[in-house]
């Protein structure tokens, strides 16, 4: 074929297809009930458009509505090729079944789909909705304590402890829910979350005061997403200040007693040849004493 007449199909297809194109939006409006289908981010979905198969069908559009306005994703005209469009890499039409595979599935894939089906010989096209959602599961949650003794009596164990949980790459945004925690003792003070600017999934973050009560274990979770269980607000029988000074005591009055029992034993312990050398001593002294006499 020739580049002339290469040019002119074009031309005539794609008048063709901009006719097509005005009969769609007329037709629009006809839609049932849209279906909904889920994705998970970076899998593949499979859009398909609901028809009886009790007739052949000629034609199959399925475009999406972006910014009000139809834009053609993929789809067939008997034989012939569609126009090329950056959808066709990750899509592929079905003209058993009337339905169209899309792989590597991002958030930007999310939205309102319409699907044409035009039987042979028939002008007026079957019009259904089609709304694809994506999700994507959080990571695990970190969960993180940093608790500290405060005055007394602001609760029942002195004590308040400040719990952090985060957790990144999921979608749609979500907010962390946790268990384990009486309401009334909570209190947020730092709540941030973010968009990554190419794939748009979210990292959520949340920091909280709780005054603790009694002994409690606690976890958070992000979608899905549930972090390990921890044990916060422990009480203790004795401060580890009182043990220690309580030992300090305890081993300076054992070496006090001890070096007085040494002494005493010391000062009191005699030999046999003292005891005998004190027996003579008296002895001469008492001679000594008779001769004067």
């Amino acid at each position: 074929m020739s580049l002339q007449l290469r040019c002119l199909y074009t031309h005539r297809y794609s008048l063709a297809l901009v006719m097509t194109m005005l009969l769609l939006a007329a037709a629009s409006g006809d839609s049932d009930t849209a279906m909904n289908i889920k994705a998970v981010l970076g899998h593949s979905v499979t859009f398909r458009c609901p028809s009886n198969h009790s007739e052949a069908v000629e034609r199959l559009y399925i475009q999406k509505i972006i910014n009000d306005k139809e834009k053609f994703i993929n789809g067939f005209y008997k034989d012939r090729d569609m126009p090329w469009n950056e959808y066709q890499i990750r899509t592929k039409v079905n003209k058993m079944d009337l339905s169209m595979e899309m792989r590597n599935v991002s958030v930007s894939d999310e939205g309102l789909y319409k699907c044409y089906i035009f039987d042979i010989g028939v002008t007026n096209p079957k019009v259904s909705d089609i709304i694809l959602e994506v999700t994507a599961e959080y990571s695990a949650p970190t969960i993180t304590p940093d608790c500290t003794e405060h005055r007394r009596g602001v609760s029942g164990t002195g004590m308040s402890c400040d719990l952090s949980c985060s957790a990144v790459g999921g979608y749609p945004q979500s907010t962390i829910r946790w268990t384990g925690l009486n309401p009334s003792l909570t209190n947020v003070i730092y709540n941030w979350s973010s968009a990554h600017n190419d794939s748009k999934t979210w990292t959520i973050n949340q920091t909280i005061t709780y005054n603790c009560d009694q002994q409690t274990n606690v976890s958070c979770a992000i979608g899905g997403a549930v972090s390990h269980t921890i044990t916060i607000c422990k009480t203790q029988s004795f401060p580890l200040k009182v043990i220690a000074a309580i030992a300090f005591v305890l081993v300076f009055a054992l070496l006090l007693i001890f070096v007085v029992v040494m002494k005493c034993f010391c000062g009191r312990q005699h030999t046999p040849e003292d005891q005998s050398g004190d027996v003579n001593v008296s002895l001469t002294e008492y001679r000594s004493q008779l001769k004067s006499v």
